[in-house]
């Protein structure tokens, strides 16, 4: 074999080491995604039940090794039935990775409109909206396609503007209860569902609203906007990791940096989801 070497009485090639290499970091993504939640448990119990079925068969019991014989016959299926949910999120977790719109060198063929997006109005109404306490939650979009949670809502297709904002997050508006997603420097749609992160390390003092930007940025690559209703804190969350406690000017640099890859200027330090509020 060419390019091979010995190690005592085995022969190894390059290939066999990239292969190795490749199914450990496949098993260490596997062992990421189910960390923390109850598909681990299952997970180590169906390995268990395959090694006592490797066991009996090695022990000649006939009457157990049929009867496990017929579980695992079924053990593909039983899986995909399982663990459905950790399997969308690991495909979501591939495509949000390996998305083109993501990719550099296409970075030419970005919507024009979409750099020049005015990002004033989401400042102000920000610290509108913080000053009396009301909650927000505005997504924006840049690779990843967000038509699916759009259509969860109702399309609106509007020019943004802070008195837009400041009226569908109004508290007495039945518009308010959701997010608000921003694409192609338009609003296209209000009252938008979004996914729940099922991260068990988000600390408790985070909301249901940080935790629906944490879960959106966790399978997408959009920038998620958060003023708190209880503390009246404004929040950017992109890639599952919370920038809290955020001041205007600091809002305003780290959008421009998050959503025009501008440097940034005067940014407050982050937090990841996993660190204990303060």
């Amino acid at each position: 074999m060419i390019g091979s070497f010995s190690i005592g009485f085995l022969r190894i090639g390059w290939l066999d080491v990239v292969d190795v290499l490749l199914v450990t970091v496949l098993f260490y993504q596997l062992y990421k995604l189910l960390t923390g939640s109850v598909a681990l448990k299952v997970f180590l119990g169906l390995m268990s039940i395959y090694l006592l079925y490797l066991v009996v068969r090695a022990a000649g019991m006939e009457l157990l090794t049929t009867i496990l014989g017929q579980f695992m016959s079924v053990g593909v299926l039983a899986s995909i039935i399982l663990f459905q949910q950790e399997i969308r999120r690991f495909l979501l977790t591939i495509g949000k990775a390996t998305t083109f719109e993501r990719m550099r060198m296409f970075a030419w063929r970005r919507d024009p409109a979409a750099e020049k997006m005015n990002i004033t109005p989401f400042v102000e109404a920000a610290k509108s909206l913080a000053s009396k306490n009301t909650g927000a939650l505005i997504a924006f979009t840049l690779g990843s396609d967000l038509q699916l949670y759009a259509d969860s809502g109702d399309l609106i297709d509007a020019t943004i503007s802070k008195r837009l904002l400041m009226s569908i997050f109004n508290k007495t508006s039945p518009l308010h209860d959701g997010a608000v997603i921003i694409t192609n420097n338009r609003l296209q749609a209000a009252r938008c569902i979004l996914p729940v992160s099922e991260n068990p390390d988000v600390p408790a003092s985070m909301g249901l609203r940080h935790r629906a930007a944490i879960g959106l940025s966790e399978v997408t690559d959009a920038v998620v906007l958060v003023v708190s209703e209880e503390t009246g804190q404004i929040s950017l969350v992109r890639s599952g990791e919370v920038f809290r406690n955020l001041a205007p000017a600091d809002l305003r640099a780290r959008l421009n940096e998050f959503l025009f890859d501008a440097a940034p200027k005067a940014a407050a330090p982050a937090s990841s989801a996993a660190e204990v509020a303060a």
